[in-house]
């Protein structure tokens, strides 16, 4: 862990509004005096969650560096459910932020309070780091992820400069799950539809990436998502697309036999 990293502690937020950009997913502001120190570092920045045990107003959070193990020495009767986002927006001016929740019915904490979350509730918050560093020099980035990283993806496709070349792929349920970015790059999305299939059983995104016809030149990858679907993906772009592994960010949110959400 990096120094300034042990330097953030968590802090305590409240909801401020909640809106659905899509029927699946409830995008959650959250405000809190201290977030303009939140040490914000890119579009795909990780932050910790913390939310409140049951019969809680407001989850006990950590105090020490080493906020992980403190967390689970504390009794289970008031120890937070800690679960991992990407930040949507951030806007330290006005102190605030936004996380995009994946709504997957009762099947987690997370998801259950995101159901139910409105305006005066309050969960903790820790600030960790961003991941995406496109390659210096990279004629073009292909971003590929799931619904799960749908909040990184959208904030790094708006964050891109006026021409940069990018090609997305980003597989979701259905339509009704798109949704618009606001960009000044040179864009090419897709959205590949599982239609019907379960989260994490389709391999939809292996197949049209296998079939895809991308640019020549070098290329950053940027690929998040579930976690057998991200490693087939950077398998492809090693061993059949000759991507070197220094160029390609990836990370495993999720895996399909044990959900983290």
């Amino acid at each position: 862990m990096l120094a300034e990293e042990k330097e953030r502690p968590a802090l305590l937020a409240e909801v401020s509004q909640v809106r659905r950009p899509s029927p699946g997913l409830a995008r959650v502001t959250l405000a809190a005096p201290e977030l303009d120190r939140f040490g914000y570092e890119g579009p795909d920045h990780l932050v910790r969650t913390f939310f409140p045990a049951s019969g809680q107003d407001a989850p006990v959070l950590p105090s020490s560096p080493d906020w992980w193990t403190e967390v689970q020495s504390m009794p289970e009767e008031v120890r937070p459910v800690v679960r991992n986002y990407t930040v949507r927006r951030y806007d330290p001016e006005r102190r605030e932020l936004d996380i995009d929740f994946v709504l997957h019915g009762e099947t987690g904490p997370a998801a259950r309070w995101a159901n139910r979350a409105e305006p005066g509730q309050r969960i903790g918050l820790r600030s960790e780091r961003a991941g995406y560093r496109p390659t210096p020099g990279a004629d073009w980035q292909l971003i590929i992820g799931d619904e799960t990283a749908l909040p990184a993806i959208g904030s790094i496709v708006e964050s891109m400069p006026a021409g940069t070349k990018a090609k997305v792929f980003v597989e979701i349920a259905n339509d009704a799950e798109e949704q618009r970015f606001d960009t000044a790059a040179d864009l090419e999305l897709t959205w590949l539809h599982r239609a019907g299939q379960h989260a994490g059983t389709s391999d939809i995104v292996a197949r049209t990436l296998r079939a895809a016809e991308l640019p020549g030149g070098e290329v950053y990858a940027w690929v998040a998502g579930e976690s057998g679907m991200v490693t087939a993906v950077r398998r492809h772009l090693v061993r059949d697309r000759g991507v070197p592994k220094e160029s390609i960010y990836f990370c495993g949110y999720w895996k399909h036999s044990a959900p983290t959400y």
